[in-house]
Formats: C-alpha cells, structure tokens, sequence
C-alpha cells in the first residue's frame, strides 16, 4: 500500500472526541450519562427553519448553486455583516460554507504554505491547530492564561512572532473558555498585525451568546483588509447537523475564491442554503430563548461550584464553563475525564484538548438540563481545605 502524506501523522486526534465516544458506547449500553461534553444546543431548530428546508426539498431545489451560494442569502448576510457587526462588505466578500470549521480551514488554506507558522489561541478550539497540520504549517500557540486574565499576553505574542509567521488566529467569544475580547484588545491585536504585515482569521461562531457584553467584530476595526472572519448557523440557530456558516474575505478575493470553493465544496446543498436563509431573516425569537436558557444554566452551574469551593472562570460568552480540577486531575486531565466517565457516569472535556495550558481544567458545555448540570457538577470532587 503506498504511503499517505507525512504531515498527515502530525495531526491531534480530539482529545474531546475521545471522551464523547466513550460516553456514547455507554448510552448505547443504556446507561444514563449526563453528556457536558460536547458543544451541541439543546434547544429545537426552529419551526420556521425546518419548514424552509421541507419547501426546498418538496420543490425540487435540489441543484448546484454558485460557488459563494443562493444571491438571497448572500444578500441576508451582508446586510446582517452591516447591520449587527459593523461591516461593510461586498457581496463578493460573502462566501457560504460548509459550516465554518470549512470556512476556517478555507481562510487557512488560502494563507499558510508549507512551512508557514500561525498563532493560535491555547487554549483554542481543536480544528485550529488541526487545520495548520494537515497543511504543512506549524501552529504556534499563544496563551490565554489566568495570569493576564484569559487574554493575550501581548508581548509575549510578540515574542513569537518570526520571519515564518503569516497570520494569527483571534476566537472570541472563545471556545472554550467563554471570554470575550474587548475592542481594546483586538485593536492591539490588529495594530499587531499590521506590524507584522499579518493575516488575522477572526473565528465569531458564539457571536449571539454574550453575558453583559458587546460582542465586537475584529473586521469592523480593520482598515488594512487582512481580516478574514468566520461566522458559523450551528451554535446560534441550532442547526449543528445542518452545516451551514460563511466565510467573509478581504477585499479583491472574489476569482480566487470562486476557484478554492469549486476545488473543495463546488457549493454548500440547496435546501441548506434556504435553511439558513429563513433563519438570518426570520423570527429570532428562539435564538433569545436559547440564551436566556444558557445564562439560566450558568446561574445553576455557578450555584452548584461555589457551594464547594471550585474555582472557574466566569465566562461573558459562548455556551461553556473553565473549570478547574487541578486539585484532582494529578497533571494528567485527560486520563482523569476518562475515570470520571467511568466512575460518575459524567462526560466532560479535558482541557488538555485545547492546549497546553488546558491543563487541569475542564471545559463544560450549559446547553443541557438543569438535571444533567446539577448531577454532573455535583459530582466533581471538592478541592480540601488547606491543612495548618
């Protein structure tokens, strides 16, 4: 058998996926696990959204579409980009993909060679480092630790930057650590950038889930055009099985992308496309509901560890909680959500999934029950209390 590509084998496996698995074999043998594992919502897809893509399959629209997608949801999400993020795009800028873990390895795949390096959030999401691998390139993390409040260390940033370095990977609000980035700190970030001549990738898929703050677009404060920003329907509308996000490009980018998207999608399936189309325009009613069911299920959560004493990070975005388990995980929190799985019947993400300095911590999701959160955290072990 011939040999794949080498770069292939320096690909993480998802230290998250590895626990979800486990849990899933254990539901599928009719155990009750409380599944805080996963970023899925809990909440339905909206009536509206199904109904549309029901009408799209019963008429038949069924076919291939442009590259960057159906011309009405183009123009529903350049006029969403003005209205609610402060961009002025043109339509060319709007390209429809296959949810946005395709639209972010998309704007990677466009800007890295083999070689190149990228900065990237650590903790961060896992497709970050992921995509950089299986491209050739090295992803170069940055940390977002407790010391500088989950935000980045800027001159330390700095510090790696290198004569290899092509762009740098900004998530906010941040999965997994529900932090939201303030317009000071992007515009450093972008000052960053510029300096450097980098690209920036802006990952906003939690963009509607804040807590008592404003959610800022980095693309909004870019006056360089080297912002490519990806926005995803999953978390917001429900529609995680759906796969539909979009990616918005610098300026000039229409014939290369219409070449890039042909080469890996041709274009995102029709009745998708009306899906999402009824879900920018229409009620957005249960898009509030659903946040007032997370910030519902983050009181609960909060309740639940500061009656023993865990320390977390209070999160002002996205659907997770930080916690930490240091007391307990014994330097090794990826093996230690295995036990706990196991012993409690309990599936959460090991820090450690999302970098280096996610050890000894736990990522939460609250898009469960109120049950599922008080069980699952109820069972986390409380630190001891110091001995004189």
């Amino acid at each position: 058998m011939p040999s794949l590509a080498p770069r292939i084998d320096t690909v993480p496996a998802s230290g998250i996926r590895r626990v979800y698995e486990q849990a899933a074999l254990l539901r599928a043998d009719g155990e009750d696990v409380a599944m805080l594992v996963i970023g899925e919502p809990d909440v339905p897809v909206a009536t509206h959204i199904g109904d549309a893509a029901r009408r799209a399959w019963s008429e038949d629209r069924t076919d291939y579409t442009p590259n960057g997608g159906i011309a009405p949801l183009r123009e529903a999400v350049r006029e969403k980009l003005r209205r609610e993020n402060r961009i002025e795009v043109d339509l060319d800028q709007v390209w429809v993909t296959v949810g946005a873990t395709q639209a972010l390895f998309q704007a990677m795949t466009l800007v890295l060679s083999l070689g190149d390096e990228v900065l990237v959030p650590d903790p961060g999401y896992t497709t970050f480092t992921m995509n950089a691998h299986i491209l050739g390139a090295t992803p170069v993390p940055y940390q977002l630790s407790p010391a500088h409040g989950f935000e980045p260390d800027l001159e330390a940033l700095e510090a790696s930057v290198t004569e290899r370095t092509r762009a740098i990977v900004v998530n906010s609000p941040s999965n997994p650590l529900g932090s939201v980035f303030g317009e000071e700190t992007l515009r450093a970030l972008l000052a960053l950038a510029k300096r450097h001549d980098l690209w920036v990738i802006s990952d906003e898929v939690y963009e509607y889930f804040t807590h008592g703050v404003r959610h800022v677009s980095v693309a909004a404060l870019d006056e360089d055009d080297r912002v490519f920003s990806a926005f995803s329907l999953s978390k917001t509308y429900a529609m995680t099985g759906v796969r539909v996000g979009y990616l918005v490009t610098p300026k000039g980018m229409g014939a290369t992308m219409r070449t890039t998207q042909e080469a890996m999608i041709s274009c995102v399936a029709e009745p998708d496309q009306w899906a999402a189309l009824a879900a920018i325009v229409g009620d957005h009613s249960p898009v509030q509901d659903a946040r007032e069911h997370y910030r519902a299920n983050l009181a609960i959560a909060k309740e639940v560890l500061d009656a023993v004493g865990i320390r977390y990070l209070d999160p002002r975005g996205a659907f997770y909680l930080w916690i930490d388990v240091s007391h307990v995980s014994r330097g090794d929190v990826a093996e230690w959500a295995l036990a706990f799985l196991q012993r409690e019947r309990v599936a959460v993400a090991p820090g450690s999934a999302f970098g280096r300095t996610g050890e000894g911590w736990i990522r939460v999701c609250l898009a469960a029950t109120p049950a599922d959160l008080r069980r699952g955290l109820g069972a986390l072990p409380a630190p001891q209390p110091a001995t004189v």
